[in-house]
């Protein structure tokens, strides 16, 4: 039996692992804005339909999308907002990483 603690790292980790890539963080952002198909992704994104689709998966796989049928067409949207604020708050902190860096280049 995998102790408590380690099963939750796992999944922590895998939620992570799922934007871990500069494309799927940038689905999530389409995606925060209005829920779309894997062609107006495609279109919004100027991405291939096969990478869109391989992203989506993974982002599924890590539970950050959902997705539900309207007739034949799939529709994709986020599982919970607060991932959006999960990524705005680690962009604050590459900015202050940034600006540390940039300070010691500057002296």
């Amino acid at each position: 039996m995998i102790p408590k603690r380690a099963e939750i790292s796992r999944m922590h980790a895998e939620l992570c692992s799922g934007i871990s890539d500069p494309n799927r963080i940038a689905i999530l952002y389409a995606l925060s804005e209005c829920p779309s198909n894997v062609t107006g992704l495609t279109q919004k994104l100027d991405l291939p339909q096969s990478t869109v689709s391989r992203h989506l998966r993974i982002l599924r796989n890590s539970g950050l999308v959902k997705f539900h049928r309207m007739g034949r067409e799939v529709v994709y949207e986020l599982s919970d907002e607060r991932v959006i604020e999960a990524l705005e708050l680690l962009r604050h902190v590459l900015s202050d990483r940034i600006s540390a860096h940039s300070q010691l280049i500057n002296e």
